[in-house]
C-alpha cells in the first residue's frame, strides 16, 4: 500500500495512519447522523481495517474518511467529514477528489458510498445514483434501527 499525500496551500491530506487521531474521529462520528454512540473500539478498528485519509491544517486534524477496500475490484468509502468550523471553503470537495485519485484505488471497477445529505457534493466528483438499485441487498442484525 502507497501512503498518500495531497497538499492545498496550508491544507494536507495523508494516508499516513501514524496522523490520525482515532480520539478526535470517534468525537465526530460518535455525533454523527450515521453512527451516533458508536463505541471508540468499534471506530478503532474500522481505522486499522481500512484505508484511511486525514485532512490536516498544520497539525490539527480537520477531516477525515476511509476507504473500505479489496484494493482490486471494490470500495465502499465511509466515514467522510470535515469539522463543521473547516466547510464551505471547498475542502470537502477537494478531500473526495484525493481520495478518488489514491494510486492504489485505481484499479477499483466500483466504489460506493451512502449520504443523507451530500448527493451534490458527491456527484460533482463523479458519483451518481445506482444504475440497478435493485442488484443490491443488505442484511441487518436483528433489531437494528437507522439512526
Amino acid at each position: 500500500m502507497t501512503h498518500a499525500e495531497f497538499r492545498r496551500g496550508e491544507f494536507v491530506v495523508s494516508t499516513d495512519p501514524e496522523l490520525i487521531s482515532v480520539d478526535r474521529v470517534h468525537e465526530f462520528l460518535s455525533r454523527s447522523y450515521w453512527s451516533p454512540g458508536v463505541g471508540r473500539e468499534v471506530v478503532e478498528r474500522s481505522i486499522r481495517h481500512s484505508l484511511c485519509f486525514g485532512l490536516y491544517r498544520e497539525e490539527e486534524q480537520i477531516g477525515f474518511g476511509r476507504v473500505v477496500t479489496d484494493y482490486a475490484s471494490f470500495g465502499y468509502v465511509a466515514d467522510v467529514y470535515v469539522l463543521e468550523e473547516w466547510r464551505g471553503r471547498g475542502l470537502g470537495k477537494w478531500f473526495i477528489e484525493c481520495i478518488v485519485a489514491h494510486p492504489d484505488l485505481q484499479s477499483l471497477r466500483r466504489l460506493l458510498l451512502a449520504t443523507r445529505d451530500a448527493h451534490g457534493l458527491y456527484r460533482k466528483i463523479g458519483f451518481k445514483e445506482l444504475a440497478h438499485p435493485e442488484f443490491h441487498m443488505e442484511r441487518r442484525p436483528q433489531g437494528w434501527r437507522e439512526p
